[in-house]
């Protein structure tokens, strides 16, 4: 464990990332916290723990009401010091997504934007559903349900063309 100097120069002890995302591991199996979201890992053999998905349920009084959303979270190296990335697997129409990617766009999510240390996953999660509820996403027309298999990974995405 390392340990920094803090305000007034009292110490901190900064936990290193693997337990920290143990912590969350812990945390999202045992459902603790908010029950309209939830996270896990992808991949219990993945030793480096960078691979997460999400799952937020619409907030009741907007048109999000009743759906369930697929996220992927995507903690590098660098984390919880950077922010994961994060995408919508279902399709979603929210100012801070990407209609094409799904990607939640950093610059538009303060959140991501201003990431400090000891923000977590699930409050990611909660924040996003939040920002669903807000004015310009909570009327936001949406695109029919039942159309995750749209998005295709990044590294996967292969292009078709045909010369006429």
């Amino acid at each position: 464990m390392q340990q920094e100097m803090g305000p007034e120069g009292s110490s901190k002890v900064v936990v290193p990332r693997n337990f920290r995302l143990l912590e969350e591991l812990e945390r999202g199996e045992k459902g603790i916290g908010d029950g309209n979201v939830s996270y896990g890992m992808d991949d219990a053999d993945d030793v480096y723990m960078q691979s997460w998905t999400g799952t937020i349920i619409g907030p009741p009084n907007s048109v999000h009401e009743g759906r369930i959303y697929q996220l992927k979270l995507f903690c590098g190296k660098e984390y919880p010091d950077e922010p994961p990335s994060v995408r919508f697997q279902t399709r979603i129409n929210m100012n801070c997504v990407n209609q094409e990617s799904g990607v939640v766009e950093p610059s538009l999510f303060p959140m991501l934007a201003d990431w400090k240390r000891e923000y977590t996953m699930e409050d990611i999660l909660i924040q996003l559903k939040k920002e669903m509820m807000s004015p310009q996403n909570r009327k936001l027309a949406q695109p029919p349900e039942g159309n995750e298999e749209g998005r295709v990974e990044q590294k996967g995405l292969v292009l078709r063309c045909c010369i006429l």
